[in-house]
Parts: C-alpha cells; sequence; structure tokens
C-alpha cells in the first residue's frame, strides 16, 4: 500500500527537451514540423503508390508498406508531443501519458525493426533461391510474417512497462529527454531498478539483436550468391535491390545501438541525437531512400501524381 501512496506522489514529469533556451523553441518547432510533415506526406504516398500501382503489388512492396505505417505511427507517438512542448512554458506530460509514450514507443521500434528483418528475408529468397519465391513468400506467409513483426514486439513493450509502473517515483520528476525512455526514468526512480536492469541487460539485447543478426545473415548469404554471379550487370541490379534496404538498416540500427546497447547508468544527454536519428530522422528519410533507389516507385508516384493534377484540372 504504502508503494501505491509514494508512485501517485508523481503525477507527472517535466520534459527538459532538446533545449531550455527560450529563443530555441520556436525554431525547433519550426523545425520538427517541417520534419513530421514531409513523413506522414512521404510515407502515405508510398503506401498510396503501392495499393494502387498492380505492379507493385509484390512482397517487398507489401512489406515496404507497413513499414511507412508503422513509422507513420513511430513518428506522431513522440513528435506532436515535442512541438506543444516547444511552445508551452510547462512541458509538462501525465505519469499515464508518459508510460503510454514509452510502451508505443518499443512497440513500434521493436515493429519496424522486425519489419527490417522481414524485407532483408525477402531479399535473400529473392536472390539465393528465385526458383522458390513464389511459394516461400506466398501472400499467406508475408501476412504471417507481418503479423508476427507487429505483434511480438508488443509483449515485450509490456514488459518494460509494467516494470517500470511498480517502481516509486517520489523526488524528481524532471526528465533530461524530449521522450519518455526507459533509461532517464529509471534514473529519476528513488525505488530498487534491480529487476529493470536485469530484464535490460538480458532481454533487450535479444530483441534488439536477433533481428539484426537475421539481417547480418541474410546480406552474407546474398553476397555470396551475387558475387557468384558472371556478369557485372547482373551483380549491379542485385546489389541494386538490396541498396536502399541496406541504408535504412545502417541508419536505423548504427543509431539504437549506440542508444541502448550501454548500462543504464551511462546514459547521457549526448545521447538525445542518436534517439533523433532512429526516432524522427529514419521515418523521414525512408520514402525518400527507398524512391530515389527505386525505378518501379518514381514511375508509380509519377503516375499518381500525374492522376492528382488531372484530377485537380477536370
Amino acid at each position: 500500500m504504502e508503494t501505491v501512496n509514494r508512485t501517485s506522489s508523481v503525477s507527472e514529469f517535466i520534459l527538459l527537451g532538446l533545449s531550455s533556451r527560450p529563443e530555441d523553441q520556436k525554431p525547433l518547432f519550426i523545425l520538427f514540423l517541417i520534419i513530421y510533415l514531409v513523413t506522414i506526406t512521404g510515407n502515405l504516398l508510398i503506401i498510396l503508390v503501392i495499393r494502387l500501382d498492380r505492379r507493385l503489388q509484390t512482397p517487398m512492396y507489401f512489406f515496404l508498406s507497413f513499414l511507412s505505417f508503422t513509422d507513420i505511427c513511430f513518428t506522431t507517438t513522440i513528435v506532436p508531443k515535442m512541438l506543444v512542448n516547444f511552445l508551452s512554458e510547462k512541458k509538462t506530460i501525465s505519469y499515464a501519458g508518459c508510460l503510454t509514450q514509452m510502451y508505443f514507443l518499443y512497440a513500434l521500434g521493436n515493429s519496424d525493426s522486425c519489419l527490417l528483418a522481414v524485407m532483408a528475408f525477402d531479399r535473400y529468397v529473392a536472390i539465393c533461391d528465385p526458383f522458390h519465391y513464389v511459394t516461400t513468400m506466398s501472400h499467406h506467409h508475408c501476412v504471417l510474417l507481418v503479423t508476427l513483426s507487429c505483434s511480438f514486439p508488443h509483449f515485450h513493450s509490456l514488459l518494460h512497462t509494467l516494470l517500470l509502473n511498480v517502481l516509486t517515483f517520489c523526488d524528481s520528476n524532471v526528465i533530461h529527454h524530449f521522450l519518455c525512455d526507459i533509461s532517464p526514468l529509471l534514473k529519476l526512480s528513488c525505488s530498487s531498478t534491480f529487476v529493470n536492469e536485469i530484464v535490460i541487460l538480458i532481454e533487450g539485447p535479444i530483441v534488439l539483436v536477433t533481428p539484426f543478426m537475421c539481417i547480418a545473415f541474410s546480406y552474407i548469404r546474398i553476397l555470396i550468391t551475387v558475387l557468384k554471379i558472371p556478369s557485372a550487370a547482373g551483380k549491379r541490379k542485385a546489389f541494386s535491390t538490396c541498396g536502399s534496404h541496406l541504408t535504412v538498416v545502417t541508419l536505423f540500427y548504427g543509431s539504437i545501438f549506440y542508444v541502448y546497447l550501454q548500462p543504464v547508468s551511462t546514459y547521457t544527454v549526448r545521447d538525445h541525437m542518436a534517439t533523433i536519428v532512429y526516432t524522427v530522422l529514419t521515418s523521414m528519410l525512408n520514402p525518400f531512400i527507398y524512391s530515389l533507389r527505386n525505378k518501379d516507385l518514381k514511375q508509380g508516384l509519377r503516375k499518381l501524381l500525374s492522376r492528382s493534377s488531372q484530377a485537380a484540372s477536370s
């Protein structure tokens, strides 16, 4: 009973954000508003193009459309609250709102991670086992892979949210971050965080590293197969189908490993930039990375834009 009373003494947290200087708030608001609008517009266009263009009704684009949808949800979990806080003197978030944001941060972030692994597997089958591609990547299997990718991370997120919910927050409620993340929250707790840290050390790397290892294995096999292709044109074509995905993987995992594969006690404000990369910038850049390096997507975008202009003129 004592724990419940002490926990309820903190009804809200203060998010210090990216800067405490008043003159920085409006420029940051404009910058992140533009990033958010570009992210929503770019990912919606990718989804629309894939849905409307029959040539893009393949497993690779099926997974890409779900990645774009997850990116929209992921960014919406974070950026709108940031925008409100940039224009507010009291940069607060309720206790329940903080836990909710953290829940979706991990659920959607890990869904992104799993979808990237599924997309790597799709490229592996397409290049290394093309004769069985149609059966291996059937519509039923694709739906199953997407369902697992988007549902399993919710159990991981729920575990950490429930463990955090039993902690006591009775002193400072100031979070030195622009979102509710587990590391700064654990630093604020005035009760033992031993169980939380053990779970993070054991379960966290498994959830993070397993999809990455699947991606690494897929691309090692792809590289071995491509190097055996005799023609230079064949090699270029094989690499071009993987280039966009590898760029996204490097950007996403590079920043996320920097933030989370370190002890909670070492977490500092310097990690903010890496967090921005995987939570905000990657979601914004994904549509550009995939569309600029993909002829089919570029053609689909041109068709969609020409349809829209014709409809507007008529």
